[in-house]
């Protein structure tokens, strides 16, 4: 409501502010007072997620927010500044708290905002020539996304991973209480690591610290190994309010590892796995899905039985073409680094990759979703076309195509906002870029105005601010528009856009320590390294010709669009 008035022959405005912020709670002991300067309210959380757990404390200063604002007919323009400091100790939050109030007594609490966002865009960036609304949902997803990533270079800052909503709190039971799903680990994981691979360590450091629930959790469940839970929190023991995922979605388990292995191959960062925890994860992983499996007389090869796919319509199938999938890769990768790091690789894992089933119908040339499949039973969201796109799946065109074609009209239309994103991945590889962006185009019903927050369910259902949407549709032109694949030995590009795009420019991609920029158009290819300090550098290599360009620092290079590849360029002598 606003006041209008006259005093002393000058007019005066006022607002009046309706605050919804109550401080109370149903889950922590909350106990507020008023200092002198802040409002302050500490508690701690009233149950541990398991018997004998950890019960976080949280400590909370605020600018009390007055019940009304005035300006003067004087005043040209007032500004006022309201403060906030949330952390797991009285110490941190009161030493936030006092910084962000020296910025204020200062002048510089605005400016040292900008100034942190602007560095932070300094490192990444994407732009294109095209659509106005592509644009910017492209900026709004990095946006939102970047927000929710650990802050750079603060030591002992310990990350507790990132929530399919962020820090949103929507209404309960669709905001997920702020637990951890495969929704980070898959979607928003490798978008993170292309740029910033700080940070995306520090999610993989999260599920280091959580390894000892995973043991739990397979233990529990009578296997070996370690399973990493549907819904994960502060211990990595299974916290989904509902049995039935948190026993049957266990897809969950290659998915974690799936991104320690893209983390690897990007940085080639030993530490984390020989010194930090990395190493013990993967071998429990491997363990884990090994004792998973089942041999079959029948079909002579592994069976994962009773699981609920990516497609959570289904439950208790039998060898779901993701999982099994997810696995095999699960274990080649284990058995790969276990190489790299001259450790003997047990032969069960070899064994159990090569010979663990991934349905396949040879007659219609497809993969079903799971045995017993039936081509046009209606699919909740992305899943077998999964396989093409994060798995690499190997597989020939003309079955990759027959996947999307089975798998899209099947699919409902008010499933989770990640699908069309994948769907637009799979047709950029088979190079049909006008039939991609008619599938990217249907995730525009989940963004919602002004500020491009995103939903998880095109029907306003769900999630908000739906961050795994964003993953999955930054994904679409990250790694579909560029066609980026992070593999063992190089960083492959394929470029395919549709006709309204231009050009695209991608600056800031992180790769064995070097950055890199690329400018892509439909008739030529710029890659620039910004920063490269690999003796010998890296280098560009075009798959058809052979031709190799080397990358130094400071220069870029120029070629007609093709596919290629980026790699260690190889020692002089070898």
């Amino acid at each position: 409501m606003e006041i209008e008035g006259r005093t002393n022959s000058s007019w005066v405005t006022s607002t009046l502010i309706v605050l919804w912020f109550y401080v109370h709670s149903a889950l922590l002991s909350l106990s507020p007072f008023l200092t002198i300067s802040c409002s302050y309210v500490y508690g701690q959380t009233l149950v541990p997620e398991v018997e004998g757990g950890p019960q976080p404390t949280v400590h909370m200063l605020w600018t009390p927010v007055p019940r009304a604002v005035t300006l003067h007919e004087e005043e040209q323009e007032r500004s006022w500044e309201f403060l906030t400091a949330v952390a797991e100790s009285e110490e941190e939050a009161k030493r936030s708290y006092s910084e962000g109030l020296a910025h204020v007594a200062a002048g510089s609490l605005h400016s040292s905002h900008t100034h942190a966002w602007a560095a932070l865009w300094r490192g990444c960036c994407v732009d294109l020539e095209g659509p106005l609304p592509l644009r910017q949902a492209l900026y709004g997803c990095l946006y939102y996304l970047l927000s929710a990533i650990p802050p750079q270079d603060t030591p002992g800052f310990l990350f507790h991973g990132i929530s399919p909503g962020g820090l949103s709190n929507g209404t309960r039971g669709e905001d997920y209480w702020g637990h951890i799903f495969w929704d980070q680990d898959t979607w928003m994981f490798p978008n993170i690591l292309l740029f910033y691979p700080k940070a995306a360590r520090a999610i993989l450091e999260y599920r280091i610290r959580t390894l000892e629930g995973a043991l739990l959790n397979a233990q529990e469940q009578g296997y070996e190994g370690a399973k990493f839970p549907w819904e994960s929190a502060a211990t990595g023991q299974e916290v989904c309010p509902e049995d039935i995922y948190g026993a049957q979605e266990i897809h969950i388990t290659g998915d974690v590892l799936m991104a320690f292995e893209q983390y690897y191959y990007t940085t080639q960062d030993q530490k984390l796995f020989r010194t930090d925890g990395g190493w013990a994860l993967v071998n429990a992983v491997a363990q884990y899905w090994c004792s998973r499996m089942v041999w079959s007389e029948e079909e002579q090869c592994y069976h994962i039985r009773g699981v609920m796919p990516p497609d959570e319509y289904h439950h208790q199938v039998d060898n779901s073409a993701y999982t099994n999938a997810v696995a095999q890769r699960s274990l080649n990768f284990a058995a790969s680094i276990a190489q790299d790091f001259l450790i003997p690789v047990p032969e069960e894992w070899v064994e159990c990759a090569k010979k663990v089933k991934v349905p396949f119908d040879a007659v219609r040339k497809y993969h079903p979703e799971y045995d017993g499949y039936s081509p046009g039973e209606p699919v909740k969201q992305a899943d077998v076309i999964l396989l093409g796109f994060p798995l690499m799946h190997p597989m020939h065109p003309e079955v990759r195509r027959n996947d999307l074609v089975m798998y899209e009209p099947v699919t409902t239309l008010s499933g989770p906002a990640m699908t069309w994103s994948m769907f637009a991945v799979g047709w950029l590889e088979l190079k049909e870029t006008q039939r991609a962006q008619c599938q990217l185009n249907k995730c525009f019903s989940n963004i919602t105005e002004p500020f491009k927050i995103w939903v998880e369910n095109s029907d306003g259902s769900g999630a908000v601010n739906f961050l795994t949407g964003m993953g999955g549709f930054l994904q679409a032109v990250l790694f579909g528009y560029t066609g980026f694949r992070i593999t063992k030995t190089n960083l492959r590009f394929d470029p395919a856009f549709p006709n309204d795009v231009n050009k695209l420019k991608v600056t800031g991609v992180s790769y064995l320590g070097s950055k890199l920029k690329f400018t892509i158009t439909k008739e030529e290819m710029r890659i620039a390294a910004t920063k490269c300090p690999l003796h010998p550098p890296l280098e560009v290599v075009l798959e058809e010709s052979g031709q190799c360009f080397p990358l130094h620092e400071g220069q870029s290079i120029s070629f007609p669009t093709a596919a290629g590849c980026i790699r260690r360029a190889p020692s002089k002598g070898l």
